[in-house]
């Protein structure tokens, strides 16, 4: 009950990180205005993406919506009975990626695009510009995939354990 409660309010506290930061640049910044946080390295932009991570599938909105509202109905669902099951660490994931996903989907809803605001610099390369229900997206998914690894490691040890007993 307690891990439920705690997934849920990770999931609020991505999604309310990131609507108000998204809120904060369309009511104090122009589009394309930005300022500097390190040098040219790291710059506060407003942005607006149509498309998807690193602006690919331009202007697919309802595919978007449709997609989203799957994977979201899909998170739930795998949260749910991971619930007892599942390590805490898939668990944040989850609830990073819910968060997320969330965030840009009530953008793509309301408005058409997504608002982004992170820009890195790397040189001549600049980076996709991003937001932070990306961030939770990216970081939910690299702890699915850690936990996943993780428990591939478990599995083996076990194998090796059983085996041994044998």
């Amino acid at each position: 009950m307690i891990m439920r409660i705690v997934f849920f309010l990770i999931a609020i506290a991505a999604f309310v990180l990131d609507y108000i930061t998204k809120r904060w640049i369309v009511n104090n910044m122009k589009i394309n205005e930005q300022f500097s946080v390190i040098g040219d390295f790291f710059l506060i932009t407003s942005h607006r993406n149509r498309g998807a991570a690193f602006g690919i599938l331009q202007e697919q909105r309802v595919f978007f919506i449709i997609i989203t509202i799957v994977i979201l109905v899909g998170i739930l669902w795998y949260a749910h009975i991971m619930r007892e099951k599942g390590s805490k660490t898939l668990l944040v994931g989850l609830a990073l990626v819910l968060g997320g996903a969330l965030g840009n989907f009530i953008d793509r809803v309301r408005f058409g695009e997504v608002v982004d605001f992170f820009k890195f610099n790397f040189g001549s390369y600049t980076f996709p510009i991003f937001n932070i229900a990306d961030s939770a997206i990216v970081i939910g998914v690299g702890l699915i995939l850690l936990d996943t690894l993780l428990e591939v490691r478990r599995e083996k040890k076990g194998q090796v354990t059983v085996k041994h007993e044998e």
